[in-house]
């Protein structure tokens, strides 16, 4: 419990880099978390929603105030807030309809999220979300079970969104 409470994990930069960047996770890390959804909409649709930021909003209203640095593209930085938290993040990967991911950094700690996606052979479109996160003291006031939460809710909004 100790070492969970205390852990720091990899760098951001390695986070970025020898994690994310190569579709893992930090499975050390105090609190991970997936979910998967099935949206009744096509895939390009769904890969939209996702791949644009400034429409986060849409599928989660208490993200807001996003600002990009410059495209969706591997490296590219932008920072955003999830309720009062301030996020700075950077894409690692941007796989057109297949894959985006991003690591992210507030209040210490440290968070890779991933999104794969899979069209269905009857045109509906899986998403599978996942996510990492790890910092000293994480554990004192958020769990496996609010991440996954949280997580459930960010798909459920982007199911909403791409059917409507």
């Amino acid at each position: 419990m100790f070492d969970r409470l205390l852990y720091r994990g990899p760098s951001l930069e390695v986070l970025h880099e020898e994690y994310a960047k190569k579709g893992r996770l930090d499975e050390r890390a105090p609190l991970t978390a997936s979910f998967e959804i099935r949206i009744e909409a096509p895939l390009q649709r769904v890969w939209k929603l996702l791949s644009d930021p400034s429409r986060w909003g849409l599928l989660d209203p208490a993200i807001h105030d996003i600002r990009l640095d410059s495209t969706v593209a591997v490296d590219a930085g932008f920072t955003w807030k999830n309720g009062m938290a301030r996020i700075k993040s950077r894409f690692a990967v941007v796989r057109p309809e297949r894959e985006i991911t991003w690591t992210g950094v507030s209040a210490g700690a440290y968070a890779v999220h991933r999104h794969v996606l899979e069209e269905t052979a009857d045109g509906a479109t899986l998403v599978r979300t996942e996510e990492s996160m790890g910092g000293p003291f994480l554990i004192l006031f958020f769990n496996n079970a609010k991440l996954h939460a949280t997580l459930e809710k960010w798909l459920t909004g982007l199911k909403k969104a791409a059917e409507a």
